[in-house]
């Protein structure tokens, strides 16, 4: 690891700060910070925390407090200015021995300050490897020079975490980033602002009798998994910023934050069209102004159109995975093509789970022999099926249900079945949809359509297939798709059958770190069991950032899930109580998944961040969806 280390920090280091001997003298550090406004000339803000640095020589004893808004590294002070020899290879290896266990010169630590929880920590680079001596070491230190008495050790890793323990003797506080994450009153998942209603829904109501205004600005008190497009959310249970809610807010570019007095504090303005603000260090919730009201009401909504896939109607092949290519969207989905396309590029280090294509065709056959078009007609062009949610709701379940009471074609479902038993040996499988209105750049659609999970039986199969083509007419996806100005009649579902993955743990990668916009750094979450409810953001799931430039890992939270889903011997699913204590993403396997995910990037434009969800079983890492990270393309954004 430390060659891996040497060479990435040398690279960081050639291009970073060059200090000219008149910079060196500045006064650029302090040897003690005994005022608030000692530590203000000292730290950066970001987010909802202040943040500094310090090198604390292990030979003299002496204290350095380092201007954070000068040197971005601890290597531009120690070279620059302690030890003032130039950058050459030799001197940065030598330099980075300090992240080591023995640290010979060094031990190199960031100071944070959280406002508000009043919690001021102490801690050091996730890749450090220090001992519990120098940690004890640093607290006393800190204790003679710095004006904030206890502050609290915060281990960044998994490694760090585990040495903490042996703390509790010395009597040192220790808190992890999991109880900080859980503690934050206020989380911005996306900045931006927006004026529009306010919809403050009380707690308890259920997700069913949600309806909303693309206007509206809404208040959740409860963790749902979905809701209709909207202006702005402030949630009151913090979840994930990967959580389903949270990605349609990204990617419809519309403010939302995590706040857990939201709903009280802003009861006065409940049903008033309201002015609201998110930035990275907090949100902002007042009465519109009469002139903001009227831009409200006279502002034009830009015509968005995304672009889908043109179709090939008559193309009736199943197809196994290794021989579908992306450029096959148009016959099997953007889903199926995106996995076709890994496999085809045949990396020994990546494993997508074995599966084949059902093609748009089919669908099409089931809707033309059973003269369902005329009634998709008539739900589209009802004038209740834009002006009444809850006429929509009810006429799109009708239509659903009506799709998958009509009889399946016998032949083609015989075809299914005898490649079912011929490809993938008659396992369960995964019924998966892979529509064209999905996994395309402006539009990802991520948790639209249904999967059917562990089918199991032949019995089993007709319906799981009929409830993924139905699932286009999912209320969910009808009011996504009619946000995105997508036309309704161009949308239709090819089905992906796989083999099921009884996964051990599941979650999802985004290749950039959406917590502080670090270069080179993956964000990872992960839940234990099946995947299904990765997204939901109905708990709090692991999260980690994991850097690709030299192989750290950051821990965020730890799950707070107690049951997870596992495959039932008979068919479907079943929930059970998860592994007490254990971590889901120890170091070992956060970098096997870097590793995998860094081969699969090169596959798909660099353009744009990937989207990548991924399934654990054993130790084995599989690949089973990639497609591009959209964000900022929502409607209700206002001019800057």
């Amino acid at each position: 690891m430390h060659n891996r280390l040497f060479n990435a920090i040398a690279i960081t280091c050639a291009i970073g700060l060059n200090l000219t001997p008149a910079f060196a003298q500045q006064r650029v550090w302090q040897p003690t910070v005994s005022t608030s406004q000692d530590w203000q000339a000292l730290a950066v803000n970001e987010r909802d925390a202040e943040f500094s640095k310090f090198i604390l020589d292990v030979k003299t004893g002496r204290m350095y407090f380092i201007d954070a808004h000068v040197f971005k590294l601890h290597i531009d002070f120690g070279l620059g200015v302690l030890l003032k020899k130039p950058r050459t290879y030799e001197s940065i290896k030598s330099f980075n021995l300090n992240y080591s266990a023995d640290k010979p010169q060094f031990i190199l630590g960031y100071l944070t300050h959280y406002p508000k929880l009043s919690l001021w920590t102490y801690s050091f680079w996730e890749g450090d490897a220090i001992r519990a001596r120098d940690v004890i070491k640093t607290q006393r230190a800190l204790q003679k020079t710095f004006f904030i008495p206890n502050l609290t050790f915060r281990p960044d890793s998994l490694a760090q975490e585990t040495m903490a323990k042996q703390l509790k003797k010395s009597h040192l506080p220790v808190i992890t980033n999991d109880k900080i994450y859980q503690k934050l009153p206020f989380q911005a998942f996306q900045t931006g602002e927006a004026i529009g209603t306010l919809r403050i829904v009380p707690p308890s109501t259920a997700l069913d009798t949600l309806n909303f205004a693309d206007s509206d600005i809404v208040v959740l008190q409860e963790a749902y998994p979905d809701i209709s497009p909207v202006a702005g959310i402030i949630t009151t249970q913090f979840s994930t910023p990967l959580a389903h809610v949270n990605l349609r807010a990204t990617a419809w570019g519309i403010p939302n934050a995590g706040d857990k007095t939201a709903a009280t504090e802003f009861a006065p303005l409940n049903n008033r069209i309201v002015h609201y603000r998110v930035t990275e260090q907090g949100l902002t919730l007042r009465a519109a102004t009469d002139s903001e009201i009227e831009q409200f009401k006279a502002r034009r909504v830009e015509d968005k159109h995304v672009n889908l896939p043109a179709i090939d109607e008559g193309f009736n092949a199943l197809t196994p995975l290794t021989q579908i290519r992306a450029s096959e969207v148009n016959r099997f989905g953007t889903k199926t093509a995106n996995l076709g396309e890994i496999v085809h590029a045949n990396a020994t280090t990546v494993n997508v789970p074995t599966g084949f294509g059902i093609p748009f065709h089919a669908y099409i056959e089931h809707i033309t022999a059973n003269h369902l078009q005329p009634k998709i007609d008539a739900t589209l062009n009802d004038a209740r099926f834009t002006s009444d949610p809850v006429w929509r709701r009810d006429a799109l379940s009708a239509l659903r249900q009506t799709i998958v009471d009509a009889p399946m074609n016998p032949q083609q479902l015989a075809r299914i079945e005898r490649a079912w038993q011929k490809q993938l040996g008659g396992k369960g499988v995964f019924v998966r949809s892979s529509t064209n209105a999905e996994d395309l750049k402006g539009f990802n659609g991520a948790g639209l359509y249904d999967t059917v999970p562990n089918v199991a039986t032949h019995e089993a199969l007709e319906p799981a297939i009929k409830k993924v083509w139905a699932s286009i007419w999912n209320e969910r996806a009808v009011n996504e798709r009619q946000f995105a100005g997508i036309d309704h009649r161009q949308v239709y579902p090819a089905v992906l059958i796989q083999t099921g993955v009884n996964a051990t743990a599941a979650g999802v990668l985004l290749t950039t770190d959406i917590w502080g916009h670090n270069p080179n750094t993956y964000t990872i979450n992960a839940k234990w069991g099946l995947g299904i409810r990765v997204v939901e953001g109905q708990k709090i799931p692991e999260q980690i950032l994991y850097d690709t430039s030299n192989n750290g890992t950051r821990i965020i939270s730890r799950s707070n899930e107690t049951s997870m889903l596992v495959f039932d011997p008979k068919n479907g699913v079943r929930e059970v109580p998860t592994p007490a204590g254990d971590t889901i993403l120890t170091e070992a396997r956060a970098k096997r998944l870097g590793e995998t995910v860094d081969v699969i990037v090169p596959l798909f434009s660099r353009d744009t961040a990937l989207d990548i969800e991924w399934v654990l079983e054993g130790e084995k890492i599989w690949i089973v969806q990639a497609r591009p990270y959209v964000s900022k393309v929502g409607k209700n954004e206002l001019s800057k």
